[in-house]
């Protein structure tokens, strides 16, 4: 795209430099509740999202550091849409993986549905 067109659709996010977020991921999740009241152990939800997620993105540039974002324009759609791909594989847990949530700001936030 030309600047101007970049400045035109991303406005303040037009960088040619980048920018950076703090981001925030809800990972959401549906099934029976156990005998410990629990759907899934959090526990084995977080150190899930932190290896297949929050290791592989946390403090890199999206543009250029993740593959799975590699020829797309980082927006939070885009961004959830790629979580949901990269958890999806090798999802082993016993919950269904329902939602995904990213914010980029208090007013800018994505859900995407998964079931």
């Amino acid at each position: 795209m030309t600047p101007e067109e970049n400045r035109r659709l991303y406005g303040k996010c037009n960088n040619p430099y980048g920018h950076g977020h703090d981001y925030r991921l809800e990972v959401s999740v549906e099934g029976p509740v156990d005998s410990n009241g629990q759907i899934v152990d959090r526990l084995a939800l977080d150190d899930f999202v932190e290896r297949r997620i929050i290791d592989r993105m946390n403090h890199r540039n999206l543009n250029v550091d993740v593959p799975e974002l590699d020829g797309g324009v980082p927006t939070t759609e885009n961004l959830a849409a790629a979580i949901r791909r990269m958890l999806e594989p090798e999802w082993d847990l016993p919950a269904r993986l329902t939602r995904i949530r990213v914010a980029e700001t208090d007013r800018n936030i994505f859900e995407l549905n998964c079931s």
